[in-house]
């Protein structure tokens, strides 16, 4: 007998895959913004004609955010199994998908804090020069508070990412709503907790996208 439209689903298990998937997305996302403006600064700085021009180092960097960001992410997480496991001792969970979400929107989000940092205009970094400003102050109070609206949107475009990310994760025991979709959903043919899980990660994404465009529009000073 029909018990009702989305009788099947076990809303304990989905309320548990939702807080891992914004928990792995949360803690992603922060660790993603440090390191991606970290390599994006390096990138930047190290380029021609710029603070700390040096091609070798600048190679070096454009090659480690091209490989890493060229990997399908389903692919990577298999390849950092080992790394994961020596620094967790385990690869099932959310904590052990996090050096996997990590290293794998980090180097696509340092390229969009490089295009950020490109689009300063230089007139104000060389008014920053004339006034005696020293390198770190140029870096802190010029380059990246002009970027900032960039640098917000651009993690916005990238957090996104990484949610379908967490999906992927959770195929191969990450937990959240990705391994709950394809565990409980696909591979027990309930179609009513595919669904779920799908409209919940639409959700998630949709505030993710909300809380971006704010903090983009209020730090847009043009």
């Amino acid at each position: 007998m029909d018990e009702g439209f989305l009788s099947n689903v076990n809303w304990d298990n989905m309320l548990e895959a939702t807080w891992e998937t914004v928990y792995m997305s949360s803690i992603a996302i922060v660790f993603t913004f440090i390191l991606g403006i970290a390599l994006g600064l390096l990138l930047f700085l190290t380029s021609r004609n710029q603070l700390w021009s040096n091609p070798v180092i600048n190679w070096f960097t454009a090659a480690f955010v091209n490989i890493f960001r060229s990997i399908p992410f389903i692919i990577l997480i298999i390849l950092l199994i080992p790394f994961t496991v020596a620094i967790l001792n385990t690869m099932l969970g959310p904590q052990a998908a996090l050096p996997a979400l990590i290293i794998g929107a980090a180097p696509f989000y340092a390229r969009l804090v490089e295009i950020g940092l490109r689009e300063v205009d230089k007139g104000v970094i060389e008014a920053a020069r004339s006034m005696g400003s020293n390198q770190f102050q140029i870096i802190f109070k010029v380059l990246l508070p002009e970027s900032m609206p960039a640098l917000i949107s651009g993690i916005t475009v990238t957090s996104i990412a990484l949610v379908g990310y967490t999906a992927m994760a959770g195929v191969i025991g990450a937990g959240g709503l990705g391994d709950l979709a394809y565990r409980d959903g696909f591979q027990r043919n309930n179609a009513e907790v595919t669904l779920v899980a799908t409209v919940i990660t639409l959700i998630i994404v949709f505030i993710f996208q909300g809380i971006g465009d704010v903090l983009t529009r209020k730090l847009d000073k043009r």
